[in-house]
């Protein structure tokens, strides 16, 4: 599998460079598919690859540049041998010839590899619950520190998607508090994000036994690394303790994202209408260093607030907000972010020295005076700039914010 993942992506880096220097009038799907095949005849080890998910790899790279001349994302590029995720597609159901063994375990026919055992985690349509209807068209094989994984693609046949009917509901993505909802059903993961002296925890999802092993092992990587001359290669024993380290991490990671579905599910199925900030989350997770000529301040805490914010994963929860929220028949809603937080949410008024540290709110003005979580009072103006049409509107694939000043208060409660 290690050879076929090496082949593909090696097959991709040359379909780049194969692109990049065909003038742009010979470009073209067809004229690729010609190179590809004769270059499968005159290069040895790509016999390792099946045709099938050669062809895989040719459409994928075609489609990536349909989606950047889209807008939908960025350009191709080339695929490093370390930080690239290695895969494998089989692209056609009828190879697989998967096979339930009992209750925990299935058997698959990987192309050019033989029957492979994989774990059964989700219902598969096999035997005879696969139909026209509802059937396994193809599979992707991905590895991660963890080892293999299996992918199905599965193509089902789902009822008329029933509009949901159920309240609107804004949400603020915080750090404390990972998502506070206007209605005070917040969602947290019951995980600290910091150490009680204010540094970030990055292995929050890992339990005490893991964090001790995982310090263990980071301590023994620098130890072994120090007797390494600069140009001397990196030895096995040292290679053995990355990859344990790198385990410990993607476990937390499998943890992270599986809280994520889950949030976002019940969120999905609990509300009619969600609502979020178009959050930057590029510009907000720079660095604070600054120049030689203006340094940055205050760069320790920036930099951890940067970890912290990247460890939460935003744009991912949007990402699973915008499908599930479609699935179960509700929509989602951008509104702009800017003084979301600052805004009193009772009065409509910012006032400096409202926002007492993360997680207290304390209106100064002197009419108002109310105080709560300042989350959920952030969530609360969230909802509100969608209820007063302040929604950014879709526009070639980004997005226009409207302006929004002379937001009206919200009744207090």
């Amino acid at each position: 599998m290690d050879d076929q993942a090496h082949a593909a992506r090696a097959m991709w880096n040359q379909l780049h460079d194969l692109w990049t220097m065909t003038p742009k009038c010979q470009r073209s799907l067809a004229r690729m598919d010609v190179v590809l095949r004769q270059a499968r005849k005159e290069i040895d080890w790509y016999a390792v690859l099946p045709a099938q998910a050669a062809q895989a790899v040719l459409k994928t790279y075609f489609q990536a540049w349909k989606n950047c001349w889209e807008g939908r994302a960025e350009e191709p590029t080339f695929k490093t041998r370390i930080r690239s995720v290695m895969s494998v597609d089989i692209p056609q159901g009828r190879d697989l010839h998967i096979k339930r063994v009992h209750r925990r375990w299935g058997m698959v026919n990987v192309p050019k590899v033989g029957r492979v055992r994989f774990r059964w985690t989700k219902d598969l349509p096999v035997g005879k619950t696969g139909n026209s209807d509802n059937r396994i068209t193809g599979a992707r094989l991905i590895k991660d520190s963890l080892g293999w994984h299996i992918a199905f693609r599965v193509t089902t046949l789902e009822p008329k998607t029933v509009p949901n009917t159920r309240p609107e509901i804004g949400i603020d993505a915080g750090v404390n508090l990972p998502l506070a909802l206007s209605d005070g059903n917040h969602q947290d993961h019951g995980r600290a994000p910091r150490f009680p002296d204010g540094t970030a925890d990055r292995d929050k999802w890992l339990n005490p036994d893991e964090k001790a092993k995982l310090l263990r092992l980071e301590q023994r990587a620098a130890h072994r690394k120090s007797f390494r001359n600069p140009k001397e290669k990196t030895s096995k024993r040292l290679h053995h303790t990355y990859d344990q380290i790198r385990a410990l991490r993607a476990r937390a990671t499998r943890r992270s994202i599986d809280w994520q579905h889950q949030t976002t599910t019940t969120i999905a199925k609990q509300y009619g209408t969600v609502v979020v900030e178009a959050l930057q989350i590029t510009n907000m997770v720079k660095s604070a260093k600054g120049t030689l000529e203006k340094p940055g301040k205050n760069v320790a805490q920036k930099s951890g607030l940067n970890r912290s914010i990247a460890q939460e994963a935003w744009g991912r929860t949007v990402t699973m907000l915008t499908y599930k929220t479609a699935r179960y028949g509700g929509t989602l809603h951008k509104v702009p972010a800017p003084n979301t937080s600052r805004r009193c949410s009772a009065c409509g008024f910012i006032t400096p020295g409202s926002r007492e540290g993360q997680a207290t709110f304390v209106c100064k003005n002197p009419d108002c005076g109310w105080s709560g979580n300042a989350d959920w009072n952030a969530a609360r103006n969230v909802l509100h700039l969608y209820r007063m049409g302040h929604a950014l509107i879709p526009a070639a694939g980004r997005a226009v914010a409207r302006r929004t000043r002379g937001v009206k208060p919200i009744t207090a409660r």
